[in-house]
């Protein structure tokens, strides 16, 4: 098996592409996290870990590793994304509270045969899906039904 920086770098020279030293930066700090993590909240910590790194390098550089499918973007109800690194992951889907914000990430096998049979069925080849489920965790339903009774 590959090493994440292997598949970046197989990827970025497909591309004509360098590996450049902020490039790997990004990389290793985002796999020393096992977090979903916003751009944002990425070139902040960067920046405290005193990496000098432009906005638009980070921005850049996470488009390529969702490229590289080194991570990917997920959207949990706002307007901006939000990242997961799936190298070494068995992909999952995502449960989202509406109001507490809690993420619970579940694979479901059936969930998965039903998309290849779906795709099959329409002689379509899927390259990559994004399930999430919003509704409330089992705290806030709890939370909710107490508050009426």
């Amino acid at each position: 098996m590959l090493s994440k920086e292997d598949i970046f770098k197989e990827y970025l020279t497909s591309k004509k592409l360098k590996f450049t030293p902020e490039r790997q930066a990004i990389l290793d700090r985002v796999f020393e996290n096992h977090k979903h993590f916003e751009a944002d909240e990425l070139l902040v910590d960067l920046r405290l870990n005193d990496v000098r790194i432009s906005k638009a390098t980070i921005y850049r550089t996470l488009a390529l590793l969702v490229k590289s499918g080194l991570l990917r973007e997920v959207i949990f109800g706002e307007r901006h994304a939000h990242y997961e690194h799936v190298y070494g992951h068995e992909h999952h889907d995502h449960l989202v509270c509406n109001s507490c914000g809690k993420i619970i990430e579940f694979t479901e096998h059936r969930i998965e045969k039903l998309q290849d049979e779906v795709c099959k069925k329409n002689k379509f080849q899927a390259e990559s899906h994004r399930l999430q489920i919003q509704g409330l965790c089992e705290d806030c339903w709890k939370k909710d039904v107490n508050k009426v009774e």
